[in-house]
């Protein structure tokens, strides 16, 4: 019974712990501002890369913002306080940009660099806790990650400002992600570890449906036969070839949907007078990701992969890349 009770209590401070630091990374949404705004701009703008630097938790944060901006698209690394001070300054360059993190703004080790950065005459960019503070005095630009109060039942170990800042921090690098039109593929090329980079290397024909697996029909193909078509090689669509089977256009499941609302004649019916012309399509030497891509952009399932002159060499699905690893 007593360990139950002890059990009680570990899941009731466990819920409160994580209602608090809920509401302190709530509570950012109305503190980016326009000084939100300046920041990006200013990091989007630099020619060199952005240094991150903030001492204890703050500076296992900073290790994390600094991963986060690297791995897309915003070079950056972190740079401790304390080992600054003793040459490691000597790594911030003039085309680069600093950003401090601190929950007080009163760190006595930031402190001591701060002149230093100053006089190498790099912008500086304050992820901070405290807006009235030493700290905040000397940045060119200061986001606010304050929170009401810390998950700790002492208010006193950084957990819930922790939390708000590494939000604020990934909000930052999305930002900057959006402005630099950082892009799937760009994702891919800086982690070619990972799946994205194992389908960087892949192309399209790699992953194709081909011949017999293609499902196809000719313009003047009767309805019904389309129909049976799309049903017999479940993509749910067609191409519709001319007659030099070249690509003329595509019959989707939406398309067969639509013909409900349309004054046709269903018996006499062929794929030309329902189809969607000018299909969205791919080359077989493309990236996967080239496909999805398209596929993201205009909200489609299904691509064509067509070589020169318009002959269709192959198909390829959502549902095929999804099983080869690749999500939306």
């Amino acid at each position: 019974m007593n360990n139950q009770i002890k059990d009680n209590e570990s899941l009731e401070l466990a819920r409160q712990v994580l209602r608090v630091e809920a509401r302190a990374v709530a509570n950012l949404e109305t503190k980016v501002d326009q000084a939100f705004a300046k920041a990006v701009r200013l990091l989007a703008n630099i020619r060199g890369r952005v240094v991150v630097t903030g001492m204890g938790k703050s500076g296992l944060v900073g290790r994390k913002i600094a991963a986060t901006l690297s791995s897309t698209g915003t070079p950056a690394f972190f740079l401790h306080p304390a080992e600054a001070v003793h040459g490691d300054l000597g790594m911030v360059g003039k085309r680069d940009a600093v950003v401090i993190i601190s929950k007080s703004g009163d760190t006595p080790e930031l402190q001591g660099i701060i002149p230093y950065i100053k006089l190498i005459g790099v912008p500086v960019v304050g992820l901070l806790g405290a807006m009235d503070s030493p700290v905040a005095e000397i940045c060119d630009v200061v986001i606010d990650c304050s929170v009401e109060e810390e998950a700790c039942p002492f208010d006193l170990a950084p957990t819930a400002s922790t939390t708000a800042t590494l939000a604020m921090g990934d909000a930052l690098a999305v930002a900057l992600l959006k402005v630099k039109d950082f892009r799937r593929e760009d994702f891919a090329f800086l982690h070619p570890g990972g799946v994205l980079g194992r389908h960087l290397r892949e192309r399209i024909e790699d992953v194709m449906l081909k011949g017999e697996d293609i499902p196809k029909v000719l313009k003047r193909t009767p309805l019904q036969r389309v129909i049976k078509e799309i049903s017999d090689k479940k993509l749910g669509a067609a191409c519709v070839l001319d007659e030099q089977n070249r690509l003329w256009g595509i019959v989707t499941d939406g398309d067969l949907r639509r013909l409900m609302g349309k004054d046709l004649d269903l018996k006499t019916a062929c794929a030309e007078d329902f189809a969607t012309r000018n299909p969205k399509t791919v080359s077989p030497a493309g990236l996967i990701t080239r496909a999805i891509n398209i596929m993201e952009t205009h909200n489609i399932t299904v691509l064509p992969v067509v070589e020169d002159e318009g002959r269709v060499a192959g198909i390829v699905h959502m549902h095929i890349l999804l099983k080869s690893g690749i999500s939306k």
